[in-house]
């Protein structure tokens, strides 16, 4: 099994994997006084957002680490979604069509943390899982199973 290390310097070759995931907490607070909102750097480091919590991070969070301006929330979270390559959320859409693309399932894999997970690359867990789709869970659940 790779090294930790190791998985981050495959992903990084990857130009799929945005390169945001591995940032640390002062790479998000120097981005963040980038976009202009310098005001901002603190919260992003006294909340320790990292690149894997910066992926997940969405406008309904934001208050809650201390940036309460919407205006500045949607330009953030904007810039989010292009530094992470996720399309703006389709508000309409179906609850039967899959709800992430094959990045987003793969960015939410690695907003956890666990020996596998980051020792688990973008191009391996596609190799596991060659096509993996949302599916419910399977479980039973409000099943009505027959009486003896």
């Amino acid at each position: 099994m790779a090294s930790a290390q190791a998985t981050i310097v495959e992903d990084l070759k990857d130009k799929r994997v945005p390169s945001a995931l591995y940032w640390t907490t002062e790479h998000v607070a120097d981005w963040v006084e980038e976009l202009g909102f310098p005001q901002y750097k603190a919260c992003i480091l006294t909340n320790l957002i990292n690149g894997r919590k910066l992926c997940f991070l969405h406008a309904s969070s934001f208050p809650r680490i201390g940036i309460t301006d919407f205006e500045h929330i949607k330009i953030i979270s904007k810039n989010i979604r292009d530094l992470i390559y996720l399309e703006e959320p389709f508000w309409n859409r179906s609850i039967a069509v899959p709800p992430k693309n094959n990045l987003g399932m793969y960015l939410e894999l690695k907003s956890h943390t666990g020996k596998t997970i980051d020792t688990t690359t973008f191009k391996q867990m596609y190799q596991n899982n060659p096509d993996p789709k949302w599916q419910p869970p399977l479980s039973n659940q409000c099943l009505i199973l027959p009486r003896d």
